[in-house]
């Protein structure tokens, strides 16, 4: 059976088509708010231009790299982007949001945006669209959480104004729900077939690596490590998430079809004999 024809991908894919509002689910929301975003602060980027020019006389001065560094981002990135200076010691708590929907490259922002198309679909239908939703930020969050601790107790040799930036935290908390839902559903990675569970097993390895090495990206592996630890123990401990409302019944629709809707938005794949 391919991974299209199972029920948790038909009960999630939208049936009015592009445009249609109330039939896109919260994963294509997703994708095209950041899309969007990405695109956007480009073209102000090219619009405002960064009004920065180089100290070269102190070339390698801390201030000097974080003027570089701002003076590479576009206006939203700046705004929004997270780091132990301005979410610590600033206070601007709304960056733990914003920096999950920046992105610094194309291939940054095509990976993510892939990674959220194959799993995003899975959990959505797992546990509803508002759960989902509450779910996906929340790993985000805690990827952000995991690498400003470590980065702020100097675990993580990094500086505090060093940003963090992308959807990938977040992206990797679905993808270690996913791994539970459905283990043995394959996908290809760089052309090579994988079940998701093995995926999540190597991925999370890989990142507790990059950060024990102080590897590549070690600060971004952080993010994945907290995202991925906290969709394991949410997927564990699925009552933490009733605080987050179902989804709201249409006025007039019979209780007990709204009920059976329900139970099928929410069902626990993991049971499922015909995975």
């Amino acid at each position: 059976m391919g991974i299209y024809d199972r029920d948790y991908y038909r009960e999630s894919l939208p049936k009015g088509g592009f445009g249609h509002y109330q039939t896109w689910s919260v994963t294509t929301w997703l994708i095209v708010i950041n899309v969007a975003v990405f695109f956007l602060d480009a073209l102000l980027k090219r619009v405002f231009g960064t009004g920065f020019t180089p100290n070269f006389d102190d070339y390698w001065s801390a201030e000097n790299m974080r003027q570089m560094m701002l003076g590479s981002m576009g206006p939203l990135e700046r705004w929004g982007y997270l780091s132990v200076d301005e979410a610590i010691f600033a206070g601007q708590v709304w960056r733990f949001i914003t920096f999950q929907f920046l992105h610094a490259s194309i291939w940054h922002i095509a990976g993510n945006m892939i990674g959220l198309y194959f799993f995003g679909p899975i959990v959505e239908a797992h546990f509803g669209a508002r759960r989902y939703l509450g779910f996906y930020l929340l790993c985000g969050l805690a990827g952000a959480a995991l690498y400003l601790f470590l980065a702020f107790t100097g675990v993580l040799q990094t500086q505090e104004w060093e940003p963090m930036i992308g959807a990938s935290a977040g992206i990797f908390g679905l993808l270690i729900s996913a791994s539970i839902i459905a283990p043995d559903v394959q996908i290809f990675y760089y052309f090579i077939p994988v079940t998701i569970r093995m995926l999540a097993i190597v991925g999370m390895l890989m990142a507790a690596y990059a950060v024990l090495s102080s590897g590549e990206n070690y600060g971004g592996e952080a993010a994945h490590l907290g995202g991925g630890i906290l969709g394991f123990v949410l997927m564990k401990n699925q009552q933490l998430l009733n605080w987050i409302p179902a989804r709201r019944r249409f006025a007039g629709a019979p209780g007990r079809t709204g009920r059976r809707k329900m139970r099928l938005a929410q069902k626990d794949w993991s049971k499922d004999p015909d995975r």
